[in-house]
């Protein structure tokens, strides 16, 4: 597990987006793993504006979202479908055909959790980003969730929906469930990179990289990952050498 601490949070995000940058104009053709909440956000902006200025295109990406609520429906402004256009799709010359994120409605839910992890299976994520939740929490895989999961339906834990409540009107519109990549899907991909920045992700963050490899703390499993990038800022890194 490489780490990089950076000052702040638009340093985070700056060396994160390099990195994806990088890849892209290595391989134009990349499978990519993108992630929502407000961790990415920057990222996003940082990649628009590369494709703006010409340095990048998306047209032969293919990308796959971690998760999606259960609930509401894809228009609603906090859907991840709506996360994304806002934030990244709707501003680069990405082929819409080439955007998968799970689908929340249409079938059994069981059956489109199935389905997308065959997609992805298939078509080999290269480069995964994720966030980590303050309970250390990557996707939606909550505390307790086994290692060996694959795409499946979670009852989100209440630290996470408080987390999230910040971007609804109240924490009773926040959804409860979520369809979401497993940490099996997760730990397939060949290079991960992981953003953290803020105090409250410090304990979270420490955990990952020097607890004890635990289905509790679902981060920790990153560590047996071969290809794992940790990109923090001063305050995400503040307890690792206490």
């Amino acid at each position: 597990m490489e780490l990089i601490i950076c000052k702040n949070e638009e340093e985070v995000t700056r060396q994160t987006a390099n990195v994806i940058i990088k890849d892209i104009i290595l391989d134009p053709k990349i499978t990519l793993g993108l992630a929502t909440g407000s961790s990415p956000i920057g990222v996003y902006e940082k990649l628009v504006k590369a494709y703006q200025s010409g340095l990048i295109s998306f047209k032969d990406v293919e990308t796959f979202n971690l998760d999606e609520y259960i609930g509401i429906d894809r228009s609603h402004p906090q859907s991840y479908y709506s996360f994304m256009n806002q934030h990244l799709f709707n501003h680069i010359d990405i082929n819409k055909e080439n955007i998968h994120l799970p689908r929340n409605h249409g079938g059994d839910l069981e059956d489109l959790a199935n389905e997308y992890s065959l997609m992805i299976e298939q078509s080999e994520i290269e480069l995964q980003l994720l966030g980590i939740g303050s309970n250390g929490h990557i996707g939606f895989n909550e505390p307790g969730t086994p290692f060996r999961n694959e795409t499946f339906i979670v009852e989100l834990d209440e630290q996470t929906r408080n987390d999230n409540a910040r971007f609804f009107s109240s924490l009773e519109e926040v959804p409860k469930f979520a369809i979401t990549m497993g940490i099996k899907n997760i730990m397939r991909a060949k290079k991960i990179v992981v953003l953290a920045f803020g105090e409250n992700k410090s304990d979270a963050v420490y955990k990952m990289i020097h607890g004890n490899i635990t289905n509790e703390l679902p981060a920790s499993i990153l560590q047996l990952h071969p290809n794992c990038t940790v990109i923090i800022d001063e305050a995400a890194a503040s307890k690792l050498n206490k």
